[in-house]
């Protein structure tokens, strides 16, 4: 081997910034070198629970027998080589170097191929860095190779090893810093949430139940269903379980998984490599690896894809998984907390749901109460949104009147606490400049406090709206809802669904009909 030659491509294989385009350089550059028949590089592989084994990384050569044969794949009998096993094993394991000439019948494992393809030596040296062997680079050749040639060797093998350690550095360096772009967004999106939404209020004795049970299984590390209608502060719940437990100090990172794309599923959970799909232009970390050491929050579980829910258990029972295109096992230390609107029960038992996993993620269930359930807790709520908005909008902080709390206790809150916050940041904005004239526009004709402070009547004027009792609306959705199933041919959701007609997301309808007692007929 010629000094020029190794030195070009020494200083080829150094200017590659990733593990894999080193690997390429090297066996591109070895391959063209003077009578090199076939030039391979292993790396050396140490799976968890596993014997460290030796996994072929890089192949480049010809055939002499087969012009039209080329041996670039890395799969096959070579592909996983234990360091107990053959000579590519000998040189990992002890990490010296092997010098093989044409001789004995057994010189080679495959005598016949070396005897067709004119194999006249093999060369090998370890990749080592710092004490610790990466690899082993091998080339057998049809030219006689002797010592000085190995010593040649020893020293592009050198470069190599350290261009190997600098590219898993630099991929290293471009892992930690996704992570902390991702942990600064998410950071960004708990600080704008906190700002929004404030602490939980526990006036009530439902609300003062959840928060015993919250402190309870924050000292657990069991799996978590949070159970609720939209609205209700599940992530909230979620997060002062992570606040309360052994893992506050790591991340808290949020999946709604109803607003993640079917076939980006896999990809946001488990991360995916460069190349794994059209797009795929860098390593990419999941959900799960983000939130290592930390706390997953799945919202909105129920909307996960049937075909996906088979790799989510595993990884909530073994903590393993593959990224999208990679076929390398990774390890996490994560609690999930999952959150959902819809009876999963139910869900299950359509099949759209794995029995196996629900289970699984009810372990420890928490179910939010409505804010209906709860009337000591809406006063107190609208005080803190009055607080929390007034300083965001940089206006003076306005106060409840008798007239505005009485028509905030008459509303039943379908959206519930996430609708409170919604209307006391519109009657903020409406407001006039005198404290206390807040004007809330209740739906469906509800009691308005300004409106009745304004122009009062007498309970028995002719004039005076007549007031429809709760039970009479109630039966009025209800036969609203089962004329419009009914037209559907109970079908709930799609374009053609009943909740499409109703003007109200399926999800909502659904806990409507439960909430009301509506089946689908046999």
């Amino acid at each position: 081997m010629q000094l020029e030659a190794l030195q070009s491509l020494a200083l080829s294989v150094a200017a590659a910034r990733s593990p894999d385009s080193v690997l390429t350089e090297m066996v591109r550059g070895l391959g063209m070198t003077e009578g090199v028949a076939l030039a391979r590089v292993w790396l050396l592989r140490t799976d968890p629970g596993l014997e460290s084994y030796l996994e072929l990384r890089a192949s480049v050569g010809a055939s002499l027998v087969d012009p039209l044969v080329r041996w670039t794949r890395t799969d096959g009998a070579h592909q996983r080589i234990p360091l107990s096993y053959g000579k590519v094993g000998h040189i990992a394991a002890t990490s010296e170097p092997l010098l093989l000439q044409r001789g004995p019948r057994d010189w080679l494992l495959q005598p016949e191929w070396a005897e067709a393809e004119k194999i006249e030596s093999f060369a090998g040296q370890p990749l080592a860095f710092r004490g610790q062997v990466l690899g082993v680079v091998a080339l057998f050749s049809r030219k006689r190779l002797e010592v000085h040639d190995l010593s040649w060797l020893r020293v592009f093998a050198d470069h190599a090893a350290v261009a190997i350690a600098n590219a898993r550095a630099f991929e290293e360096i471009e892992r930690l810093k996704e992570r902390a772009e991702l942990e600064r967004d998410y950071l960004r999106e708990a600080v704008r949430s906190a700002l929004q939404e404030g602490e939980i209020v526990a006036h009530s004795a439902r609300m003062k139940s959840v928060l015993s049970q919250v402190e309870h299984v924050a000292r657990t590390d069991s799996t978590v269903l949070i159970l609720g209608e939209s609205g209700v502060g599940k992530e909230l719940i979620a997060a002062a379980i992570h606040r309360m437990s052994p893992r506050r100090e790591g991340p808290l990172v949020r999946v709604n998984c109803a607003s993640v794309p079917r076939e980006l599923f896999e990809s946001e959970f488990f991360g995916h490599v460069r190349g794994a799909f059209s797009g795929a232009f860098r390593d990419r970390q999941g959900r799960f690896q983000l939130a290592d050491g930390g706390t997953l929050f799945l919202d909105e579980v129920g909307e996960i894809p049937l075909d996906l829910q088979s790799k989510l258990l595993r990884v909530l029972q073994e903590h393993t998984f593959e990224p999208v295109g990679d076929d390398r096992t990774r390890t996490v230390d994560v609690r999930v907390i999952a959150a959902t609107n819809r009876d999963l029960s139910v869900v299950t038992e359509q099949g759209r749901f794995r029995r196996d996993l629900y289970y699984r993620l009810s372990v420890l269930p928490i179910e939010v109460p409505p804010l209906r359930e709860r009337p000591e807790d809406i006063l107190p709520l609208a005080r803190g949104f009055l607080k929390s908005t007034a300083a965001r909008l940089h206006v003076p902080e306005p106060v409840l009147d008798a007239a505005a709390e009485a028509a905030l206790l008459s509303y039943e809150f379908p959206g519930n606490a996430r609708e409170l916050q919604n209307l006391v940041e519109r009657a903020v904005v409406l407001a006039p400049t005198t404290l206390g004239q807040l004007r809330f526009d209740l739906p469906r004709g509800e009691p308005n406090g300004s409106r009745s402070r304004a122009s009062p009547q007498p309970p028995n004027s002719k004039d005076s709206p007549r007031v429809v009792p709760m039970a009479e609306i109630r039966d009025a959705e209800r036969n609203n809802i089962v004329n419009a199933l009914t037209r559907c041919a109970f079908k709930v959701s799609g374009a053609r669904g009943a909740a499409a007609m109703l003007g109200m997301n399926a999800s909502t309808l659904a806990y409507r009909m439960k909430q009301l007692g509506i089946r689908r007929p046999p």
